[in-house]
Order: structure tokens, then C-alpha cells, then sequence
């Protein structure tokens, strides 16, 4: 069974950056990835996404251009660099196949972004 262990979040200031680490349990070469995040009292939403191969990217409006989504087949590992943070990216985030995620999450990991 596919497990995913994020890593990487962190309590930041405004405009500053974080990298978010997924790493994958199998072999995630043909699955598209995407990561999500779940702020307090809301949904949990896919925020961004990348094919197989890496050649292809998705991103919500509110993060394109801040974000930047990337993978290592080789290591199973999905990235994700975050840039100018703002307080509304305040979430747990999460990785897991898109379009549809596996039953199984992750325990995702705590972005703040507070001054």
C-alpha cells in the first residue's frame, strides 16, 4: 500500500519561502502527484500537480507563480517550493495522486505564515 510522508513545513514570516518534501513509500513513476493543503475549518484541496514524467503542471490561482511543484522518480520524491508566503497559505499540506487521491493520506505537514 502507497504511504506518503511529507516533510518541510515550518512557522514563517511573510515573504519568505519554504520547501515542502513528499516522499512516496513505492514506485510513483506513472502517477501523477499533486500536493494539497487544508486550512483550519475548511476543505482539503489539491493546490497543485505534476505528470509522470515531469513535462506538466497544474497550479490553483492563488499559489501560480509562487509555487513551483517538482519530482524524482528516481528517489519517489515530490517537491514543492513555496515563495513569497503570504498568511492565507496557512494550511497542513499534503501530497497524494490526482486526480483522484489514494484512500490513504499522509500526516501532512504544518505551513504558518505569521508575523
Amino acid at each position: 500500500q502507497m504511504q506518503f510522508v511529507e516533510s518541510g513545513g515550518a512557522l514563517v514570516q511573510p515573504g519568505a519561502s519554504l520547501r515542502l518534501s513528499c516522499k512516496a513509500s513505492r514506485n510513483i513513476e506513472n502517477l501523477d502527484i499533486g500536493w494539497y493543503r487544508q486550512a483550519p475549518g475548511k476543505q482539503r484541496d489539491w493546490i497543485a500537480r505534476i505528470s509522470t514524467g515531469g513535462r506538466s503542471w497544474l497550479y490553483v490561482p492563488a499559489v501560480k507563480g509562487r509555487f513551483t511543484i517538482s519530482r524524482n522518480n528516481t528517489m519517489n520524491v515530490v517537491s514543492l517550493q513555496m515563495n513569497n508566503l503570504v498568511p492565507e497559505d496557512t494550511a497542513v499540506y499534503f501530497c497524494n495522486t490526482v486526480p483522484t487521491p489514494l484512500r490513504s493520506w499522509g500526516q501532512g505537514t504544518q505551513v504558518t505564515v505569521s508575523s
